[in-house]
This record gives C-alpha cells, structure tokens and sequence, in this order.
C-alpha cells in the first residue's frame, strides 16, 4: 500500500510538473530551418541552444530560466526580441520583417513590449518634428497654438501608456522595464540650450537602478548611450569632450552605486565602450576612481588590455617602487634600470609600427637633446619582435639615449611587469626608481624637461 501510495505521488509530481511546464512558439514564415536562441544581457548575449524549426515553427521552453530578454536569431543582422516572462508565448512573424511583422498571439508582456517599442519610436520622430517648428515659429501665430496642443496631445498619449496601461501589474518585469526604459518628457517651450541642462539633470530621474534584475536587458546600456549623447559636442577638442563624458560617466556610476551588481554592469560597459572609441583619459578615470577605488570585479574576457589597464593602475600607483629592469641593448648588453645614475628616469614602451610612436617621437627626442644638463635618462624600450625594424627606427628617429628590448613583443618581461596595453606608455621615475607619474601626452612631458 505504502508503494502504491509513492508511485501515486511521484506520477501527481510528473503531471503537475508538466501541467505547469512554459510552453514557447515562435513561427516564422520563410525561416531558415535553423536558429539560435540567446538570453540578453545589455550588449552581450549568451547562447541558450541551437533550434530546428517544424515549417517554421520553434518550440521551446524556458521554464527555470531568468526573466528577461531573449533573442531568436538567424544571423547577425536577423533576430527577434522577445520577454520571457515565464508564462506561456506565442508570437508570428515573417523572416524579411522580424520585428516590424511580429504579431504576438499569446503574451500579454510581449504585446506590451512592441508596443512600446512602437509607441517610442512613434513619440521620439513626433516629438522631434514638432519641437523643431515650437522653436522657430513665432509664439503669437495660430499655427504655434495648434502645434502645441498637437505636442501635448502626443505627450499625453506617452504618459498614459508608460503609468497606466503598462502597469496594471507593476511588479511584472515589463512593467519595471518600461517605467526605467521611458523617454524624458520635455517642455517644448523651452530653448534647445534648456532643453539639453534638463536632459542631463533629469533624464535618469525615472531609471530603476536599484532594480538588478533589469540587468537581462537592454536598459541600463540603452539608458548609458543615451545619457552620454547628451555630453557629445563634435566640436569639441578630444581633451575637454572627454572631460564632459567623465562628468557623464560620474552621474551614470554615483546612480548605479545603489546596487552593486547594476554598478558593476554599467562601469564594466563604459569602460569597455570607452576603451573601443579610444578615450583613454576616460577609461583611467572610471578605473581609478570607481572599479579600483570600490575593488569592482569587472568581465575583462573580452579585452585582456582592459585587465592591463585595470592592473597597472592598481599595482603600479605613485609612489611605488617600479619593477625591476634587467634588459639587452642593441649590442645585447644588459641595462640595469637600478645602475642608471641620472636623478628621474623617463622609461618609454614603443614600437615602430605604432603610428603615435611615429608622430611623438622626434618632438621626445628634441627635448632629451635640448636639455642644459642631463637630469633625466630616457630608457625606450621597444615592443617590436623583428630586431632589423627595431634597429631602422632608432637609427630614423636618431635616438641617442637608451635603446633596449627583448624582441618578445608584449610578452617580453618588462612589458608584462609594468603591464604594458598599449603603446607609447610613459613611466616616470625618481632617483629611488619610485614612481612620480605616467604621462600619457607629449604635453605632459614637456614641463618634465623644463623643471
């Protein structure tokens, strides 16, 4: 009797767990008969499985899976965006117009999803257009008038879709990407100058960042690019544009601090995005004031120079002893950075195929030349594995002071000791071979040789 009775609870089990099991259809006519299926996670994406189709027909399941943003994709440029809610899905589309053809059958978050999607992109063009004529137009004209009405019309239909109609079950994962996801509402009245110091003081004001779980999105990344294009002025020289995308990057990580693995997130994507634009100074900043100062452990597999980067500004601070130097001149004698007598030593990483090397190198070489009595010893030591192009550059550049390398590249000992990720990468030193700083321009170095 008692087996009986355990058999009949396991089966009561089984049934139950299939009664409750997720079911997903997502049907696309004219698919491959192959795609594959990913979770979202900002930028990066991570794969789930490979599906085959039934006529187009991909069923699957994500029950046990997290809530969030899931991808069915075909090829880079072909996927379909769909909120796993952990309720049953069913959606339709055509393979030429994934996502403008979708139609959603079962999914009372998805239809909220690309309803929103259209909704904003609806507001956005809108908003914009009609933006532009309030600006110009004279304010006292009719046409002013109905342009406004027209604007606040648009803007009344955002507002009770973003706090009404999307959140009749606020604590729904669709609901809580919406509220954060939302487009700053902007009087149209004011002057574009206006317009922009709202933006920037008031554009995250409704972003959850709090909320960890909007991680399995695209919100805080989407929320990241579209606070920094408020800091964007083309016209600006790169040294104060990157001023103003640090004062951005402060206000993203100062909100993201709420929770750690949201702040985690946003610091590993702008020091990545950063360092992909080439805004150097930026990314030292957020390294040094945010993902060492608080010991974040950000992803670097993608970018073992970021992880470079991250290490150098942790173990080689000002102050600190540098690293040993033991390394071939080009006569394959042995420099010793410990023997060297001069008061600072400027040690240089290069290499011949790195165009900044190029263009700074007979600006350095002058003013090594032109000083009255040597205070500083240059020691350049160069990246290059081909000892023949090596010998050819110093011999162009005409560099009389210390030329050394091991020809291994950046897996020579010295550049992984200084945790060298790019090149020309500047140390200077005291006559205790402490470290006074690391310049990173030309315009740096300069007051080193005029002191």
């Amino acid at each position: 009797m008692k087996y009986f009775f355990h058999l009949s609870f396991l089966f009561l089990l089984i049934l139950q767990s299939a009664l409750f099991s997720q079911e997903i259809i997502i049907k696309v006519n004219s698919a491959p008969r192959t795609a594959v299926l990913f979770s979202i996670e900002g930028e990066t994406v991570w794969k789930i499985d490979s599906l085959n189709s039934n006529n187009g027909i991909f069923t699957f399941s994500l029950t046990g899976k997290h809530k969030g943003f899931y991808s069915l994709a075909f090829d880079k440029s072909r996927r379909l965006i769909f909120v796993n809610d952990g309720k049953e899905i069913e959606i339709e589309s055509d393979f030429n117009h994934l996502r403008d053809g979708a139609k959603v059958i079962r999914s009372e978050s998805n239809e909220l999803f690309f309803d929103f999607l259209d909704l904003n992109k609806s507001y956005k063009t809108k908003t914009e257009l009609l933006e532009l004529i309030l600006a110009r137009y004279p304010r006292g004209d009719g046409y002013y008038s109905a342009t406004m009405k027209k604007l606040k019309e648009i803007q009344k239909e955002y507002f009770t879709f973003v706090n009404e109609t999307s959140q009749k079950n606020p604590n729904s994962f669709i609901a809580r990407y919406i509220r954060s996801a939302r487009l700053p509402v902007i009087d149209g009245t004011i002057s574009r100058e206006e317009q922009l110091r709202f933006l920037k003081s008031h554009s995250l004001d409704f972003v959850d960042f709090a909320d960890a779980g909007l991680i399995e999105s695209d919100l805080f990344t989407n929320k990241s690019i579209e606070y920094l294009t408020y800091f964007r002025n083309p016209n600006l020289p790169k040294g104060l544009l990157e001023k103003e995308f640090m004062k951005a990057s402060d206000s993203l990580l100062l909100k993201a601090k709420t929770n750690e693995a949201v702040y985690q997130h946003i610091a590993e994507y702008l020091v990545k995005g950063f360092t992909e634009f080439g805004f150097e100074k930026v990314v030292n900043y957020i390294v040094d004031n945010y993902v060492i100062k608080d010991d974040l452990c950000i992803d670097t597999k993608t970018g073992g120079s970021i992880q470079k980067r991250i290490d150098q500004s942790k173990f080689l601070k000002r102050g600190d002893i540098a690293p040993v130097i033991m390394i071939a001149d080009t006569g394959g004698n042995k420099i010793d950075l410990r023997a060297i007598k001069t008061d600072k030593v400027l040690v240089l990483f290069y290499a011949s195929w790195c165009p900044h090397c190029q263009n700074i190198m007979p600006e350095l070489v002058k003013l090594y030349n032109e000083q009255k009595e040597k205070q500083i010893e240059v020691l350049a030591i160069s990246l290059d594995e081909k000892k023949d192009d090596w010998i050819s550059f110093i011999r162009k550049n005409k560099m009389n002071w210390l030329n050394a390398s091991d020809l291994k590249g950046w897996n020579g000992k010295a550049a992984e000791d200084y945790y060298i990720y790019a090149t020309p990468s500047f140390f200077l030193l005291d006559k205790e071979r402490k470290i006074i700083s690391k310049p990173t321009a030309i315009e740096e170095i300069k007051p080193i040789f005029s002191d």
